[in-house]
């Protein structure tokens, strides 16, 4: 459990954002961390959340309105809130099938691109592979991992093979593979 000060007006950006983090594993990983679980569409009780974390509820909209990538979501009436996409879990985030456009990117770390280049672009441990419309997203992304290297994704021909994708509601689009054939690095 992290401990945290209940008066979330004192916390600062860098708290928060580890705060974040612990969320995110908690919704997308680990719900039995801090004693909850998810339901079948990946929703948990915020009141359990909050609880299981140690925080107030203005903690955590504050963390969920600022979070740039908008990770988060809340039901209606906020009593539920689950992480959009980046489960390791098995759960139905309920995700449209869209039709691609014609390119999409992936950013990652130049330390990948043999076995990119050998398998594709696989989900690991996620249920699917994380691809982004824009160039600038997938940079801001590929260079957390180390030094950048970005692919980009023929979409528009792996959809007229059948292939599925989908797009989140915070517009990350999701598949469950890439071939290699699919992949130019760029």
């Amino acid at each position: 459990m992290l401990e945290c000060n209940s008066d979330y007006m004192k916390i600062d950006d860098k708290r928060l954002n580890e705060i974040s983090k612990y969320i995110s594993l908690i919704l997308r990983h680990k719900p039995e961390e801090i004693g909850i679980s998810l339901d079948e569409h990946g929703w948990a009780n915020v009141e359990e959340l909050i609880k299981g974390i140690g925080i107030n509820f203005e903690t955590l909209q504050t963390i969920v309105n600022a979070d740039e990538k908008s990770r988060y979501s809340f039901n209606n009436d906020k009593t539920k809130i689950r992480a959009n996409q980046g489960h390791s879990i098995s759960v139905d985030v309920e995700l449209e099938e869209k039709e691609p456009p014609d390119f999409l990117f992936h950013g990652t770390a130049k330390k990948f691109m043999r076995s990119i280049n050998e398998n594709g672009l696989i989900p690991k441990s996620r249920l699917y592979v994380h691809l982004t419309d824009d160039i600038d997203m997938a940079k801001k992304v590929g260079v957390r991992h180390g030094e950048l290297i970005i692919y980009r994704i023929d979409a528009k021909k792996m959809a007229d093979t059948g292939i599925k994708f989908y797009k989140s509601v915070n517009n990350v689009w999701l598949t469950k593979k890439v071939d290699k054939q699919y992949l130019v690095q760029i």
